[in-house]
């Protein structure tokens, strides 16, 4: 038996199914436990610490900081995905997760939580890349769009049930939340178990790719990548502000119930674009990234002339609803169309971009704030520049053939 046949044989065993899409989806979720599960309790943290020089800031950074690590070696985990395998890496960092995620339910100071938050952020960096790599490996065509959308779904889903979680043990104080972080074990053992290191031509559909290293294609990739870093900022404003939106209409911060309904809805909302995303992607992505950023736009808008509580949890839902169709399209945008050779690191550079957005919201947010008087009026200011990219990245795409190629998938 040739090679050739023997390698056919060993691709066509080893086919991806449910299981291992929901491990996979699984996974997914834990970078984004890292970033909602203790929004609730925000402004606990913040009572708590209120005495620490630049707690204002530094508090917010609990939430904040995991995503620049992210952004720092999420490239070098695409690098490592590339060079040395998948697996391996991602049962290290869902294991190590367990432990450096539930450190602040005993930790009291402000400096040894962030430290903690640190370590978060390199296993979250590790997880995120391989998690959506393996998924461009193990599926493909109509499979591979299909789990890219549930991803998003997955994690939107996740999101709506650890925020409403994070609130409903935040009731017991702010160490409680923390916790959770222990369920990336439970996912990790079947993991084991479950998962394989995919071989090139189950990573590659159209054939195999060529032994030599293939070069990162920074001049496919460079404009959507600076598109997903203003992405990661426009989707997690609401995520991240939503606790001291609600506060700010005269909410107690102790009211963690309210503030994590809110949440919670707005997480919702993202997971029924998601949903939506799977049979919108017929129109194609040139059109669905404008309209995403729009419709973030006009939620945004709404809470800044809405008043009150009404205007927050309206606006939040129609934010949320765009980020719904944002995710998975920049996806659907980004990764999807690389080669084997080449995903790992891509995708690593993706998850950089996207998460260093996330590190800069509540800076940029502070700064806009301070400029334009209130939180609410710097939520509306980003509302004006997602249109203005909206338009930018619609003429864009519509000018660029690679766009109209990327409709037809």
């Amino acid at each position: 038996m040739s090679n050739s046949s023997l390698t056919a044989e060993v691709a066509t065993a080893r086919q991806a199914g449910v299981g291992q899409g929901v491990l996979l989806l699984a996974g997914s979720c834990m970078p984004i436990l890292g970033s909602v599960l203790i929004t609730p309790v925000l402004p606990q943290l913040s009572a708590e610490f209120a005495d620490v020089p630049g707690s204002e800031v530094l508090v917010p950074m609990v939430v904040a900081i995991p995503a620049l690590m992210i952004a720092i070696f999420a490239p070098f985990a695409g690098q490592i995905v590339d060079r040395v395998g998948r697996k391996v890496l991602l049962i290290i960092a869902m294991i190590a997760y367990a432990f450096v995620g539930t450190a602040p339910a005993w930790l009291q100071g402000l400096p040894e939580i962030l430290a903690s938050r640190v370590l978060v952020g390199i296993c979250e960096a590790a997880i995120m890349t391989v998690c959506t790599t393996l998924i461009v490996d193990y599926f493909h065509e109509k499979r591979r769009n299909r789990y890219l959308a549930a991803q998003t779904i997955a994690t939107t889903l996740a999101a709506t049930v650890f925020i409403a979680l994070g609130g409903a043990l935040g009731t017991g104080g702010w160490h409680a939340p923390f916790w959770v972080y222990a369920i990336s074990l439970l996912i990790a053992i079947p993991m084991i178990f479950a998962l394989w290191e995919p071989r090139r031509s189950e990573g590659d559909a159209n054939g195999a790719v060529a032994a030599a290293r293939v070069p990162i294609p920074w001049g496919r990739i460079a404009g959507p990548l600076a598109v997903t870093l203003f992405s990661g900022f426009s989707f997690y404003v609401i995520i991240i502000e939503a606790s001291y939106l609600v506060v700010g209409t005269g909410i107690a911060a102790t009211d963690t119930a309210v503030i994590g309904a809110v949440a919670a809805g707005a997480s919702l909302a993202t997971a029924i674009g998601g949903l939506t995303f799977v049979r919108a992607i017929r129109i194609g992505v040139s059109r669905l990234l404008p309209i995403a950023f729009v419709i973030q736009a006009v939620g945004m808008l709404v809470i800044w002339f809405v008043p009150g509580l009404t205007g927050v949890a309206i606006g939040a839902i129609i934010a949320s609803f765009g980020s719904g169709f944002l995710l998975p399209s920049l996806l659907r945008w980004v990764i999807a169309t690389t080669q084997f050779a080449e995903r790992g690191r891509v995708t690593g550079l993706w998850t950089a971009a996207f998460f260093l957005g996330q590190f800069l919201t509540p800076i940029l947010i502070a700064v806009i704030g301070a400029a334009a008087g209130s939180l609410t009026a710097a939520v509306g200011v980003v509302g004006i520049i997602a249109v203005v990219i909206a338009v930018l990245v619609g003429v864009s795409l519509r000018r660029n053939t690679a766009g109209v190629e990327v409709q037809a998938a």
